[in-house]
C-alpha cells in the first residue's frame, strides 16, 4: 500500500492517485484502458482472421471478411448443426422409447386394476350373501394417505432423496449467424468487394500504409474516411462521394448504372486512437472491489 500523503496523519482523504495506485497494486477493483490505434482492425481486413483480405466479400450490415475465412466459418457451423442435430435425434428417439414404455406400463396396470375391481366386487357380495359385516368406515382413506405419504420424497431417507435430472439438449437452431452482427448469415449475401490501389512505388501493397484510395474523389481510405461499397460493382468509394454524387441523380460514376438506395453498403471500421469507429475503442476488466472506509 502507498503512505498516505508525506505522513500518515497529514491528511484525512484517501486521494484518487492513491486508491488508482493501490488498485493496480492489490489487483482488486475494475480497470479501464483506451485502445490505441495498434489494437484497431483496419478498415480492409477480415473480421475472422485480422489480416488484409485477399478476396474481399461484404456482408448487407458491412461487415468485411476475407471469402476463403468466411466460408470455411460457414462450413464449420453447418458440420457442428449436423453433430448437435443427431444428438437430439438420439435423445428424442431415447425420450419416445421411455414414454413407450411408460404408456404400456400404465395400461397394464389399469388393467391389472380393473381385474383386482371386479374380483374385489365378488369377494364383497359373497361376505354380504354370507352375513359377513364390511370394513371399518375410513380405512380406505386412511391406507390412501399412507401410500401418499410413502410416495413422498425424503431429504433424510437415500432411498426416497429426490434426484436432479440431466438438462435436455434443445434443437439446434439451423441458422449461420454473423460472428460480428450476429444476424442471419447466407453465402448468397456475400458480395464481391474491389479496392482500387494507389499507384505502385515499389512496395508490396500490405506493406504500404496507404493501399487503396476511391477511383471517384482519388481521397486515400482509411480508418478515419467513412467509406461504402456499391453493391451492383463491388466499387469502394467514399461516403462524401456517396452524399455529393450518386445521391444526386443516383448512377454509378463509374459504370452509369442506375442505383438504389441498397445498393450502398456502409463499411464498418475501426477507427483511429483519436476517434471513435464502429468498434468500442474502451477496454474493461472486472475484478473484485476494494472496500475502503
Amino acid at each position: 500500500m502507498t503512505r498516505h500523503g508525506r505522513n500518515c496523519t497529514a491528511s484525512a482523504v484517501y486521494s484518487y492517485h492513491e486508491k488508482k495506485k493501490d488498485t493496480k497494486a492489490s489487483g482488486y477493483g475494475s480497470q479501464s484502458q483506451r485502445l490505441s490505434k495498434d489494437s484497431v482492425n483496419d478498415f480492409d481486413c477480415c473480421g475472422l482472421t485480422l489480416q488484409p483480405c485477399r478476396e474481399p466479400v461484404i456482408t448487407p450490415e458491412g461487415y468485411l471478411y476475407d471469402k476463403e475465412a468466411i466460408l470455411e466459418y460457414i462450413l464449420s457451423q453447418k458440420q457442428d448443426y449436423s453433430k448437435k442435430l443427431r444428438e437430439y435425434e438420439k435423445q428424442k428417439q431415447k425420450q419416445d422409447g421411455e414414454a413407450n414404455e411408460i404408456r404400456n406400463l400404465a395400461e397394464k396396470q389399469k388393467v391389472e386394476k380393473f381385474l383386482s375391481s371386479e374380483h374385489s366386487i365378488v369377494t364383497k357380495k359373497l361376505s354380504l350373501a354370507d352375513g359377513q359385516s364390511d370394513s371399518q368406515p375410513g380405512s380406505s382413506s386412511v391406507v390412501t394417505s399412507v401410500d401418499k405419504a410413502k410416495g413422498l420424497p425424503s431429504f433424510w431417507i437415500p432411498s426416497l432423496t429426490p434426484e436432479a435430472k440431466k438438462s435436455g439438449i434443445k434443437k439446434p437452431d439451423s441458422k449461420i449467424y454473423c460472428p460480428l452482427s450476429g444476424k442471419p448469415l447466407k453465402v448468397k449475401n456475400l458480395y464481391p468487394v474491389k479496392f482500387t490501389p494507389i499507384s505502385d512505388d515499389g512496395k508490396s501493397v500490405i506493406t504500404r500504409k496507404a493501399r487503396y484510395m476511391c477511383p471517384v474523389t482519388h481521397d486515400v481510405l482509411g480508418n478515419s474516411v467513412p467509406c461504402a461499397v456499391l453493391r451492383p460493382t463491388g466499387v469502394v468509394v467514399t461516403m462524401d462521394c456517396v452524399e455529393r454524387i450518386i445521391k444526386k441523380d443516383w448512377l454509378c460514376p463509374l459504370t452509369g448504372r442506375q442505383l438504389k438506395e441498397n445498393d450502398i453498403i456502409p463499411m464498418k471500421r475501426g477507427g483511429t486512437g483519436f476517434a471513435g469507429g464502429g468498434a468500442e475503442l474502451k477496454a474493461k476488466s472486472y475484478r473484485p472491489s476494494m472496500q475502503t472506509s
